[in-house]
Order: C-alpha cells, then structure tokens, then sequence
C-alpha cells in the first residue's frame, strides 16, 4: 500500500474521512475527489507533507470521473445519498466510476453499496443500490462490494439524531420499532474496506456485508440512547397508518421511501461474508458510543455531580 495513489470518491465525508486515515497511516497516497474539495480539507492534517491531494469531481459527470481517476493504483467509492435522484448517484454514477477504473487499468476498485440493495426492494434506495452494484460488476468485474449496515459514530447521523430527539421530547415517537438492524462502527467498516483494496487478490470480485455484533430493533436502539444519556423517557410506537401521513409532510422526520426501507430488516444475510473475512473484528456499540452520547446528557459530563 505504501506510496500507491488511491483515489477515494467522497472521501470527504462520514466515512470517507475514516478510509483516508487508515490508508494514509499504511503509508498510501491519498486523492480526495469531491463536488466541493473545500468541504473534504479537514483529511489534509491526517496525512504528511504531498501526502493528501484534492481534485472536483461529480461522479454524475463521466469526464470528470476519469480526470480523478487518471493516474490512480486503487480507487474507492463512497458516495450515497439519502434522498434525492437515487439512480443518478447510485447507479449511473458508479457505473462512471467503475468504467473509468477500468479504463484506468487500476488494481481494486471497492464499491460501497448497502444491506438491502435488492432489485425488488420497496424502496427506490434499495433498487438503485442494487443497479450500481450490477452496473460496477459489469464494468469491472474485479470489485469489491462492501455493503453495510446503519455505520454509528463519533459524527454520525444516526445515534446522534435519535439522541436530540430523546434529550428534546418528554415522549419519543418510534418509527419502525420492530425493524431491526446490526449497527456497525465506522473505524471498522474503514479498515474493512482498506483491507479490500489493499488485498484484491483475496477479496476482489467478493460481496460483504458489515454488521456489528449486536441485532438490534429500532426501539432497542432508542431504548439504549436513552440509557446512555441518562433519560427516562417513554417511547411509543408510531402507527404505520400515521407514519404515512408523517412521510407526505414537506420537510417531515421521515420520506416515504424511507419509510419503505423500514419494512425490511437490515441485518447481514445468513451465511453471507461478514467484517471476520475481511480481517476485522466488530466493535460493541456500547463499548465506544458512550463516550459521544455524553454530551446529550442533561448536564453533560457532569451529569451526577450537579443536583437539578
């Protein structure tokens, strides 16, 4: 890995932030592509003197795409997106991706997709994920495709947003509470993927799905949040019926195909390659999250210390 020009399609972001840090600690060179670099400088600090780089580009547009590629030993690809035109950045946008590291002639590709990417998924997201992973195999068929759970972390919009919701209402509304997932810690799933690209020979042309060692329902996990933040709070389910209507509200908690994604389980396959194959041992939810959940605490780090 030492000295190779690994190019990492929203590398700025969530996870992309993590995949940089461990590929610059193995000794790589790191190329940040983003619509806006100025959004991704926070990843230059992490690596030394020329080692991190920066370059625009929109995996929408095919010739931007090959100018962040050219030049590159690996590339990876990150972007997704949680509403909006699903198809244009998951599937046609990583089709550009996967053909331009072909083009290219790179050693890995590794493809970031999701449980739950299914041709015949309820969900728009679902069935966009599942043409991107179809459209990268076809372009490249050496790839990677890592797909994993709901990821929590320090900077997550996951654990976080529940938490304000739990430190913010006297009663939380639970959408989904049966629905359960198998939360996966972001450092895990980045050196998942740095492993991937750095072994193509192992794992290329492979397909894993990334969960922690917990199943956990929607309500469990809020449950949980509440405990951590020291919260007694009631939670109550919302009815499918009034979730529906919440989901046709402009700008409301939930979108109808979000809703749509709550009806399935998103949890690793049965006997589907996991975080153990790619050499990673899963970490605890609760063995790190509750050193963020603190600051949702009702006085914070000093919750204990300071009558109410």
């Amino acid at each position: 890995m030492k000295d190779y020009l690994v190019t990492i399609f929203g590398g700025g972001g969530f996870v992309g932030r993590q995949v940089a840090q461990v590929l610059l600690a193995r000794g790589a060179r790191v190329r940040i592509a983003q619509r806006d670099p100025a959004t991704a400088l926070r990843v230059k600090p992490l690596g030394g003197l020329g080692q991190v780089q920066f370059t625009a580009a929109d995996i929408r547009n095919p010739a931007s795409v090959a100018r962040a590629v050219a030049g590159s030993d690996i590339v990876i690809n990150l972007v997704g997106i949680l509403k909006g035109d699903f198809d244009a950045f998951h599937h046609r946008g990583a089709a550009n991706v996967a053909k331009a590291a072909a083009d290219t002639g790179v050693s890995a590709l590794v493809h970031m997709s999701a449980i739950g990417a299914d041709a015949d998924s309820p969900s728009a997201y679902g069935r966009s994920k599942a043409a991107g992973e179809a459209a990268v195999k076809a372009a490249f068929p050496n790839a990677t495709i890592i797909r994993p759970s709901i990821i929590f972390g320090v900077e997550d919009q996951f654990l976080n947003r529940f938490a304000q919701i739990v430190a913010m209402l006297p009663v939380v509304p639970v959408i989904g509470g049966a629905t359960r997932f198998q939360p996966v810690y972001v450092a895990d799933v980045a050196q998942a993927i740095a492993n991937a690209a750095e072994q193509p020979g192992v794992h290329g042309g492979q397909t894993y799905e990334l969960g922690g060692p917990q199943v956990l329902s929607m309500k469990d996990i809020n449950q949980w949040i509440a405990r951590a933040t020291g919260r007694d709070k009631a939670l109550v389910d919302v009815p499918h019926a009034a979730a529906k209507l919440l989901a046709m509200l402009p700008g409301g908690p939930i979108t109808s195909d979000q809703l749509a994604m709550l009806g399935r389980d998103n949890v690793v396959a049965p006997g589907a390659k996991g975080l153990d194959a790619l050499g990673v041992v899963a970490t605890p939810m609760a063995g790190v999250a509750d050193k963020w959940m603190v600051r949702y605490r009702k006085h914070g780090r000093f919750a204990g210390r300071v009558s109410a």
